[in-house]
């Protein structure tokens, strides 16, 4: 029994001292498992000394920074900049309210705005003609016919006016007829009334005359007293022109003369049919 035990161990000894062999496709498996388990451990290391080298750093620096959310930029200010900023002023936020404001007047800016000084008393307005003076009697010439039937009493006359002077000139109211020593001066045709005779030089301007009415009181004279009025009602008549007329001419409280008219037919019409 003891030597079929001894030779048996001598049998295992020589069996693993000499492997068994192994064929070419078993040895190029074991190649690559081996670089595999290499390559596996290699990686490993790596990453272990790439953290470790980490940790180290962190650690060195006073580890990580607490993660800090960036500050919100500020608020847009709505308030207007001052006078002297460079950049315009920005609109001012307002709420709409229930009530309608009142309107208020806006200001502008640049110099106030001055109320237009008023003309001075000689100067002559832009728009308004220039007045035109009352005519005077030196630039007047007066003349008187007779209007009736020959061999008829003189009763219906007609005054003529003509400028002479270089102007033109206005003749106001109607003739300022009064006799001497009489009490008041002849009556004037209400309904002759028209506006003021401008005559420039050379123009003509008439009133009729009725000489008398058949009242009482009859004056006969062959000149007559012939005074302007001004443009004011009232104001003073000139100084008296001597008219010549056609003959004696009875004049009696019933005469009446016309406002002054640049057309005599119509100023005859007043009187005609008297």
């Amino acid at each position: 029994m003891a030597d079929d035990l001894s030779s048996a161990l001598r049998e295992l000894a020589d069996n693993a001292a000499c492997p068994a062999p192994t064929t070419g496709a078993e040895v190029r498996r074991r190649a690559v498992s081996r670089r595999r388990r290499r390559h596996s451990a290699l990686a490993g290391g790596t990453v272990a000394v790439v953290a470790a080298l980490a940790f180290t750093l962190t650690t060195a620096l006073g580890g990580p920074e607490p993660h800090q959310n960036p500050a919100p930029p500020p608020a847009a200010s709505l308030t207007a900049p001052t006078a002297d900023a460079a950049s315009p002023a920005a609109p001012t936020a307002s709420v709409p309210s229930s009530t309608e404001p009142s309107p208020t007047a806006p200001t502008l800016a640049g110099p106030t705005p001055t109320a237009p000084t008023a003309p001075t008393a000689g100067a002559a307005s832009a728009t308004a003609p220039a007045a035109i003076a009352a005519c005077a009697v030196s630039d007047l010439a007066f003349s008187a016919t007779n209007e009736d039937e020959n061999g008829k009493p003189v009763r219906h006359l007609l005054l003529t006016v003509t400028n002479t002077g270089s102007k033109k000139c206005s003749l106001y109211a109607y003739p300022y007829l009064k006799f001497p020593y009489a009490r008041a001066p002849i009556a004037v045709i209400e309904d002759s009334k028209d506006a003021p005779a401008t005559l420039a030089p050379g123009e003509k301007a008439y009133a009729a005359l009725l000489a008398s009415g058949g009242h009482m009181d009859t004056y006969d004279t062959n000149t007559l007293p012939l005074s302007l009025q001004g443009p004011h009602p009232g104001s003073k008549p000139s100084e008296p022109v001597n008219v010549g007329l056609p003959g004696q001419v009875p004049f009696d409280d019933g005469a009446r003369v016309t406002y002054w008219i640049t057309a005599s037919g119509l100023a005859l019409r007043f009187i005609m049919s008297s």
